[in-house]
């Protein structure tokens, strides 16, 4: 089972590495990172390096598709390659999916009008352009693309997939060996559930590394 990791210039980087952790250690599983030209990329911040493996013409159809998000994602908007990538792609993968702004992309893309799909709080706005639906749930299943919200979400939607692709009891098992038992000191990971102080900080936070 091939799953194809689009990785590019200024990805978040657990967008990518989180739904990783859970589908490499899939039964079968082998993993490519592909992107527009071999050899590291950096993620948002610039601290973090990734490897692209593979371009995208050498991974045509894998079987499932997984985009990242990342402020990256503002220009590949417009990017003719890794859309038309994403739209070969998506003919013959058994599960297209994206985390965080990803979603974007399979917009840009064509593949989610219409349809619900989920990102970032931040922009979510932004999935109206293309016709799609935004939502705020965390994980969003329509055929069989599935959107995930920020971040963090990435690990929920692989989990999630992983059962589809296996079974309840295997998905548990991959759960339980990265010991993935959420435990937040704050219950402050949606939007609804804190109040104008914090969204200001986070504001804040977002123009400090900009």
């Amino acid at each position: 089972m091939e799953i194809a990791v689009a990785i590019f210039e200024q990805v978040t980087a657990l967008d990518a590495v989180g739904p990783y952790e859970v589908l490499q250690r899939l039964p079968g599983a082998q993993v490519r990172f592909v992107g527009h030209r071999k050899g590291e990329v950096r993620t948002d911040n610039g601290f973090l390096g990734l490897m692209v493996d593979c371009t995208f013409g050498e991974v045509t159809a894998p079987d499932i598709v997984l985009i990242p998000g990342g402020i990256g994602t503002r220009a590949l908007v417009h990017d003719g390659v890794i859309l038309d990538w994403i739209r070969r792609a998506h003919e013959t993968s058994r599960f297209t999916t994206s985390v965080c702004t990803g979603s974007l992309l399979l917009a840009a893309a064509g593949l989610l009008k219409g349809q619900k799909a989920t990102t970032h709080f931040s922009a979510r706005p932004m999935l109206l352009k293309y016709g799609a639906v935004p939502t705020e749930e965390r994980i969003v299943q329509e055929g069989k693309i599935i959107t995930a919200a920020g971040v963090s979400s990435g690990i929920d939607m692989a989990l999630h997939l992983a059962e589809q692709l296996t079974d309840v009891t295997t998905a548990q098992a991959l759960q339980l060996m990265i010991e993935y038992d959420p435990q937040p000191p704050h219950d402050a990971g949606a939007l609804h559930k804190v109040d104008a102080s914090v969204l200001l900080r986070v504001q804040e936070l977002a123009r400090d590394k900009s």
